[in-house]
């Protein structure tokens, strides 16, 4: 996926419920993830859609969802790449470009 123009809103970020998700995993400290349910319950989101929105942003190589075993309960977790995290920085200075703030 190609970069933005400056001051251009990312579509993939820009989805209200994709936003969410992103704003809410850059919270995290870089490097950590958060399991499917908790995001799930933080977001207030369906399985289903959390599932697609995720896949978009995995797509555009924004998260990485990463599913695990610990003994036989299959754990999924949810993390914001490098490339996420750029992104969503971009996304929030061309927000502030476009309300009139400074980038």
């Amino acid at each position: 996926m190609s970069p933005t123009q400056q001051g251009e809103l990312d579509p993939v970020i820009h989805a209200a419920a994709r936003l969410k998700i992103t704003a809410t995993l850059a919270t995290l400290p870089v490097g950590d993830r958060i399991t499917f349910p908790r995001l799930q319950e933080l977001l207030d989101m369906t399985p289903g859609n959390l599932s697609t929105h995720l896949r978009k942003l995995e797509d555009a190589e924004y998260v990485l969802v990463d599913k695990e075993h610990q003994g036989r309960t299959p754990v999924t977790y949810i993390a914001l790449t490098k490339a996420g995290r750029r992104a969503f920085e971009d996304y929030t200075d061309a927000l502030r470009q476009l309300l009139g703030g400074t980038a």
